[in-house]
């Protein structure tokens, strides 16, 4: 079977599912994870199993414990016997994947958004948005990376409340150490100037206040002041201090004080939305960062007050 769809990652995730003919010992699906989404096969004894598969987001396989026989093929990898246990498959997204094995195993997979891992890689390595940061891997000895992957499976299968939000945590922190590992970057380049003048700054500021709601993506920020996301990234947080992503959640937080204080009737999840924050306890997780209270808290000051 052959996966060539578009959409978001719990439609891929549930792509994914059916190309096997056994289910899942664990799966994100249904978890409410998006930026990254996660299965488990631990399998019975099988006499052949071949797949073709053509994922639309990064693929990344943890072979827990290789089958007795494999043949794999994607974008220049060829392998005719079992990985190490241990190792690590790098798909990028659109690669086309053919394996074949044999016998039992026991496999982590796990998807992540390539916007999640081009907007990191702008905005924290300030590599250049044209430059692929997600190549083709196999048999990848990685122990960070690997630690960053059995994370996810500990969270996969224990679920738990704030889910959501530990799958965004542990999005972020995989696509770093994948960066890192396939850039050999382990510190931040240093910048080589460049800032926004005041007019673009203006401009840009503009945009995402009139945009909070929406989620402007790095590359729609960019394209006000006509821009690389890349030369964006770099000259925007030269002219702020902050990185672009983490400057639309200072604006949604600002905007949320805003609200508290002038509509006591509002309630919390209605005053998340309005900024543009998917739930309420993402909300409350960024305004307690930013701000030093929960929400209800600085709530309960400004009436005082």
């Amino acid at each position: 079977m052959v996966i060539r769809q578009e959409g978001n990652s719990l439609k891929e995730l549930e792509a994914i599912q059916k190309v096997f003919p056994f289910a899942p010992s664990a799966t994100s699906y249904g978890m409410g994870w998006k930026e990254l989404q996660a299965l488990r096969y631990c399998n019975s004894h099988i006499s052949e199993l071949s797949v073709a598969v053509t994922p639309t987001m990064h693929l990344l396989v943890l072979h827990v414990r290789p089958p007795e026989k494999m043949d794999l093929r994607y974008e220049g990898v060829k392998r005719d016997m079992p990985p190490p246990a241990g190792s690590i498959a790098v798909v990028p997204a659109g690669s086309f994947v053919l394996v074949r094995w044999q016998g039992s195993m026991d496999v982590l997979h796990i998807l992540l958004e390539p916007s999640l891992v081009a907007r990191v890689a702008a905005e924290s390595f300030e590599l250049d948005s044209t430059r692929r940061v997600v190549p083709p891997l196999d048999s990848l000895n990685a122990p960070e990376l690997r630690s960053a992957m059995l994370a996810v499976d500990a969270e996969l299968r224990a679920g738990g409340v704030g889910g959501p939000l530990m799958a965004e945590s542990l999005a972020t922190i995989l696509t770093v150490h994948l960066i890192r590992h396939t850039t050999g970057a382990h510190r931040l380049p240093v910048s080589a100037g460049g800032v926004l003048s005041r007019r673009q700054l203006r401009t840009v500021v503009e945009y995402i206040m009139e945009n909070l709601e929406g989620s402007p993506t790095l590359e729609q920020m960019a394209a006000v002041v006509h821009l690389s996301p890349y030369h964006f990234a770099r000259q925007f947080k030269a002219a702020t201090g902050l990185p672009p992503h983490q400057y639309v959640i200072a604006g949604r937080i600002e905007r949320a004080q805003h609200l508290l204080q002038r509509d006591s009737e509002l309630g919390l999840a209605e005053v998340a939305l309005r900024v543009g924050f998917s739930d309420q306890s993402k909300f409350s997780l960024h305004f307690k960062r930013i701000v030093g209270v929960t929400p209800g808290q600085f709530r309960i000051s400004a009436r005082k007050a």
